[in-house]
């Protein structure tokens, strides 16, 4: 039996909870090559990676926006997606599909991960992106799409399972 996605993409949760358990370098990279090998626009590779592996670093990301970044709280570490809107005008696409990817990637590695949106966000001071751009010295040129915290799973999710699927939301050839 070969590689079942159907079952992958079932398992994939949203954990906000993880172990105190640093992610290996292997880990790491399997993440980032599935960041960057994810599809883009006219294959502009515009979505670039920021891997964040400091704890004080990535906790001082949680502060970059006001809610919903509980999964910061405990992850060992962080993929911050940007992209530079000088190559694309869809990066925010090509971004969702890089961070996607990454998130498929972790539950196939057996790890946990959660998307934390910072594009159209805020903090307590400013816009969620300026905040990330300053504190990671983004170039203006480059938007801030979302944070996907990582990690081994410290907390448990039932898998989707097909009663799950609302189909009320599948049209076919017309709405």
């Amino acid at each position: 039996m070969g590689f079942d996605m159907s079952n992958l993409i079932m398992k994939r949760r949203s954990i906000r909870n993880f172990k105190d358990v640093k992610l290996t370098e292997e880990e790491i990279q399997e993440l980032v090559k599935a960041g960057l090998f994810a599809p883009t626009s006219r294959s502009n590779k515009g979505v670039e990676l920021i891997v964040v592996d400091e704890k004080d670093l990535i906790l001082k990301l949680k502060d970059c926006r006001n809610t919903s970044t509980k999964g910061l709280e405990t992850a060992p570490c962080a993929i911050v997606v940007i992209g530079d809107r000088e190559k694309s005008d869809v990066w925010v696409e090509d971004g969702a599909i890089a961070a996607s990817y990454i998130q498929l990637r972790a539950e196939d590695l057996g790890l946990g991960s959660v998307w934390i949106q910072m594009r159209n966000r805020v903090s307590d001071n400013d816009s969620s992106e300026n905040e990330v751009r300053r504190l990671l010295s983004i170039p203006e040129k480059y938007g801030v799409l979302c944070i996907i915290a990582l990690g081994h799973k410290n907390e448990n999710k039932e898998a989707y399972t097909e009663n799950d699927l609302d189909r009320f939301r599948v049209h076919y050839n017309k709405f």
